[in-house]
């Protein structure tokens, strides 16, 4: 849907930030101070924002919990933060790479190189949603709040009975297709129209508690440990080895080996030192739990 000239002109997202007046006059010092004050407010807009952001984690880790899908949608800035978030879950928390997905208006090239005008196409926002079914959810970016892409594309997704999430700054919407709408007010930014700068802080942000919380509902965590991770790397193999220490309560070379036997999971591998069981009756007492250690625990 198309909006006239005035609607943007309106938008929080487009309007000039008093406090930022005659900065191109300022030296470099002064300068960074000033974008430090800005950005100082943006936690604390998102804050107030707790209980749209808790509402969208339960309808995410639901849809997640039944076998549903996650598709995060946007433009430029906001659509990039939908594939970073996406590119994260699975190294940190095991979910399968097509359980949340981004798409990137513009298609994949558009993540590192700009394609103008492709933030205003509705027909492509409905297409990056058509293989989702009732009971998925379509997680919409757009900083404005007016992006024809990322609004057909929530639209679409309402209208197959998909739970829609909408990240914005813009908190006047105008239209709002989104069930759900998560709307810092981080005011006007140091630049005008910069969404790259407050706004995108603030759904980056956002998109950290949305994924994390859901995450954490699903059993994902355990304490402040993430027991589904992939150690996929040194660093992670090391980590998965000082958690199994440290919730199993062994020791090294004790943990060494009941991550082997576990074939690499931390889950497995702590229910195994625990309960002091063998990989095949952990397996099956943690699919039991629903995947959750906590429960399985005892």
């Amino acid at each position: 849907m198309a909006f006239r000239s005035g609607v943007y002109a309106r938008l929080p997202t487009e309007r000039p930030n008093p406090a930022t007046r005659h900065i191109d006059r300022r030296d470099a010092l002064s300068i960074v101070r000033l974008i430090n004050r800005q950005d100082c407010g943006v936690a604390r807009a998102v804050g107030r924002q707790a209980r749209a952001i808790a509402r969208a984690a339960e309808m995410i880790a639901r849809s997640l919990r039944a076998g549903g899908r996650v598709r995060l949608v946007g433009a430029g800035t906001s659509g990039r933060l939908g594939v970073l978030e996406a590119a994260e879950c699975p190294p940190t928390f095991g979910t399968d790479p097509r359980q949340v997905e981004a798409v990137m208006a513009g298609g994949r090239m558009s993540v590192f190189r700009s394609k103008e005008g492709a933030e205003d196409d509705p027909v492509a926002g409905r297409r990056a949603v058509e293989s989702l079914k009732k009971g998925d959810v379509v997680v919409g970016i757009a900083a404005s709040g007016v992006t024809a892409f990322a609004r057909a594309a929530l639209s679409e997704g309402r209208r197959k009975g998909c739970g829609t999430i909408l990240i914005t700054s813009n908190s006047h919407t105008p239209r709002n297709p989104a069930e759900i709408t998560i709307a810092p007010a981080v005011g006007p930014e140091v630049i005008a129209g910069s969404t790259r700068l407050k706004c995108g802080t603030a759904a980056k942000l956002v998109l950290n508690t949305l994924t994390t919380t859901a995450m954490i509902r699903l059993g994902k965590v355990y304490d402040h440990w993430m027991v589904d991770l992939k150690p996929t790397s040194h660093k992670l193999r090391l980590r998965s080895l000082r958690i199994v220490c440290d919730l199993g309560r062994v020791k090294p070379a004790r943990a060494q080996a009941l991550l082997k036997a576990a074939g690499g999971s931390v889950k497995l591998a702590v229910l195994m030192a625990r309960r002091k069981l063998d990989a095949a009756d952990a397996r099956r007492l943690l699919k039991k739990a629903g995947g959750s250690l906590r429960e399985a625990m005892g």
